[in-house]
């Protein structure tokens, strides 16, 4: 990935990079909360692979704000798994 060739050189990752993935229920949740005028959007990825190697994927945000990235990250962690609770494989659905 690219924001890791950054971090690799810079020390640093970029603001806008994605945290790191959760696995939960058989789903990988990566938090990508979005920064919107100085706070923090709750947002992220939900995907998962099918018996079939297709990987499938849905984006979410969400109107919740966040002082900090860190604090969106955890939030959207939550969001994540309230979303596969809530929809399971129906969330790829178009």
């Amino acid at each position: 990935m690219a924001w890791n060739f950054f971090k690799l050189f810079s020390g640093d990752e970029p603001e806008d990079a994605p945290g790191e993935a959760v696995l939960y229920q058989g789903y990988s949740i990566r938090p990508h909360p979005r920064n919107e005028s100085g706070h923090w959007l709750t947002a992220g990825v939900i995907t998962k692979t099918d018996d079939a190697g297709e990987t499938r994927e849905h984006h979410f945000i969400r109107a919740e704000t966040h002082g900090g990235k860190s604090d969106a990250e955890d939030f959207s962690i939550i969001k994540g798994k309230q979303i596969v609770d809530e929809f399971g494989d129906r969330m790829f659905e178009k």
